[in-house]
């Protein structure tokens, strides 16, 4: 069983979706978890009382991570309060479903400084405190099929997506022989609030369940988070700059 007792988890993005299965794992894994969220607090509330419940302390902070002053004021928070960090997840994701035709600077912009940029701006202001912990500090972000598969209406999410996984492989060579692992999960369709919002959705969900070789089982926010967990974990501390697929088999086929 993986154990992070001891561990302290910073997961963006956590109070609905994805973002929330991964900071209960990795509690239910032993760390204490600082959740971040931009808009709803009550979600995040929400989101931090299972986790309390366990025992474990949580924290919720609100923080833009697409603005490099929200980061530093957010990792302020962190080395002040709490003193340590092992654990990155750059999870928070935006960019709306809409044409390539039909987008402006603006939509650009928003899109890969959420889905981009914020991953650079939390390494860059973390990475002190990355580097002060017990074994290898992990860094964790989460990508989709769109970074290398055209899907409607989706070019800015799936554009920055690819942008992200370069960047990851980048940022190895530079934090890597500082004692800092960083990876990606690129997850399959998982029903969520905002997939639900996806152009012919509906289709969509039908497609993947046919192209899973998984028995008609769906994936879901909570496998994700398994696979975000093991490389969260020292079993991965051997598995640098790479991107983890977890879909159920679904993108190895026509």
């Amino acid at each position: 069983m993986i154990d992070l007792t001891g561990k302290v988890a910073l997961v963006t993005g956590s109070s609905r979706g994805i973002g929330r299965a991964c900071a209960t794992r990795l509690a239910e894994a032993g760390a204490d978890v600082i959740l971040n969220y931009v808009k709803s607090k009550s979600a995040a509330m929400e989101a931090a009382e299972p986790i309390a419940a366990m025992g474990r302390q949580v924290y919720v902070v609100k923080a833009d991570v697409s603005e490099a002053e929200d980061v530093k004021s957010l990792m302020e928070f962190v080395s002040e309060k709490i003193g340590r960090l092992d654990i990155l997840i750059s999870n928070a994701a935006t960019g709306g479903f809409r044409p390539l035709l039909g987008a402006t600077a603006r939509n650009f912009h928003a899109a890969f400084d959420t889905n981009v940029l914020a991953l650079l701006y939390l390494v860059q202001a973390a990475l002190p405190l990355l580097e002060q912990s017990q074994g290898r500090a992990k860094v964790v972000a989460l990508s989709s099929h769109g970074s290398n598969m055209a899907l409607p209406w989706y070019g800015l999410i799936g554009s920055s997506k690819a942008a992200l996984e370069s960047l990851v492989r980048h940022l190895t060579l530079e934090v890597g022989d500082r004692g800092v692992n960083v990876n990606i999960v690129k997850a399959g369709l998982v029903d969520t609030d905002s997939t639900r919002r996806l152009p012919m959705a509906d289709r969509m969900f039908e497609g993947a369940k046919e192209k899973s070789m998984m028995g008609g089982r769906m994936l879901t926010a909570a496998d994700v988070a398994n696979a975000v967990l093991f490389l969260c974990s020292p079993l991965s501390d051997l598995v640098q700059g790479e991107t983890l697929t977890v879909d159920g088999g679904a993108a190895v086929h026509v």
